[in-house]
């Protein structure tokens, strides 16, 4: 008797004379997969609308998840009081992860709340999934139809065909103003260069002995030399009980060609084997027997960003300039990252706040896209304060509820600030 495998039967095809093409239409489409367009693609599903959430990666989570940052910034404010500034999809991560042991709360002057990228990944895969949210992954954004000051649409460029969704709405969370830029629309880029990192998970470690971070930092600063380390100060977060830490030591271009890309990749996890090479030999009793679990994607800061009706200014940022039309708020110090040696890194008092006005989230000349995220408009130190991801969440909520207010027909321009702000209590109140 024949093996059933052995009926297997196979085709043979040849490549269709025309391009193989996908059409998809929805109430919001959101380019960009990390926490601005998940907080956007969740809040506007809760909403009940149809959302496409689009990422250029096969896989969830942008940064967030995949680059390793391991840390949550900017979601509290400042000591003694230490207040939750962003709720939303921060209420369910923290409450999901916490439960599983996944997460931990470290509070210093502010609080940076450390997770698993594993765990982290996993609940937003299950999030989205569990809301019907239409995901389109390993797509590269390729053409924008806008015609009478809309985006009808976008196509995407997959290994499996085109893809053109329609919306009535467009959120661009893509963190380099992807969609904005294709658009045609007016753009911000920096004089110099802003670097990110390349981060990474070392495991094997002896949590008994780490470092002082003073330690660290001044014996980065001294040593950086001699192990041909470029950045001269460095960050280890150790997740507790597990002999892990997540490595933040490193400053990498973040150029928009894609050949100075590739190089910048290569040359961001050579940095980083000198760092673990560095902490091998310099505190062996901490790092003697580490391992690379893994490396993250290219972290990037600030690329490229939006030219929008309002910049917000670091003036306002210093001042904690509350607008009519916020819609996120932060304590996160100023961390302009312009220099291959360091960083800028000022901070603010106890009862500190700034704010994102929704006109900084706001293209002019375009009445149905938001920008959410590190790619809204501020200038470089203002937007270094703003471009974590407590504020890129709050943000990605705001544009939710701004496309909703507008409706099928209306502009973002024109929508009640008083009512957008009621709806957004939770991330501008108390």
């Amino acid at each position: 008797m024949p093996h059933p495998l052995t009926d297997l039967k196979v085709r043979t095809v040849t490549k269709p004379a025309e391009p193989v093409g996908h059409d998809v239409s929805a109430d919001v489409c959101i380019i960009g997969a990390g926490i601005a367009g998940i907080s956007a693609a969740v809040e506007s599903a809760r909403l009940g609308r149809r959302v496409v959430l689009v990422d250029a990666l096969p896989v969830l989570g942008g940064q967030m998840v995949n680059s390793l940052i391991g840390l949550f910034c900017g979601v509290f404010g400042n000591a003694p009081e230490h207040h939750q500034l962003t709720h939303g999809v921060f209420d369910d991560i923290f409450r999901d992860l916490d439960a599983t042991g996944d997460l931990y709360f470290r509070r210093h002057h502010t609080t940076v709340v450390g997770y698993d990228e594993v765990a982290l990944g996993r609940w937003v895969e299950n999030t989205v999934a569990g809301l019907d949210i239409t995901v389109i992954t390993g797509a590269v954004l390729a053409d924008v139809t806008r015609d009478d000051e809309l985006i009808r649409a976008v196509r995407l460029g997959t290994r499996y065909g085109t893809v053109e969704v329609t919306a009535t709405g467009f959120v661009d969370a893509s963190g380099d103003a992807s969609l904005a830029w294709e658009a045609g629309l007016p753009c911000h880029l920096p004089e110099r260069e802003i670097y990110g990192s390349q981060q990474l998970v070392v495991e094997n470690l002896d949590e008994n002995h780490r470092p002082d971070p003073q330690d660290l930092t001044a014996r980065v600063a001294e040593k950086a030399e001699q192990y041909g380390l470029r950045r001269r100060d460095g960050l280890a977060f150790f997740f507790p009980g597990r002999g892990t830490a997540v490595l933040n030591m490193t400053h990498i271009e973040a150029p928009l060609d894609p050949m100075g890309a590739a190089r910048a990749q290569l040359e961001g996890k050579a940095q980083a084997d000198r760092v673990v090479a560095f902490l091998r030999a310099e505190y062996p009793e901490v790092f003697g027997k580490a391992r690379v679990r893994a490396y993250g994607f290219p972290g990037r800061r600030q690329t490229r960003w939006v030219q929008a009706v309002h910049q917000l200014t670091t003036e306002e940022v210093r001042a904690g300039t509350r607008f009519p039309d916020a819609v996120a708020r932060t304590a996160w110090p100023i961390e302009l990252h312009d220099t291959p040696q360091g960083y800028v890194w000022e901070t603010f008092g106890p009862e500190h706040v700034h704010y994102v006005p929704l006109r900084s989230m706001t293209p002019p000349g375009v009445h149905n896209l938001l920008v959410a995220g590190r790619c809204v408009d501020g200038d470089a130190a203002a937007l270094s304060s703003i471009r974590v991801m407590g504020p890129c969440a709050a943000m990605g909520a705001g544009a939710a509820h701004a496309l909703a207010l507008a409706g099928a027909h209306g502009s973002v321009h024109e929508i009640d600030h008083a009512e957008l702000a009621g709806r957004l209590s939770h991330n501008l109140d108390g």
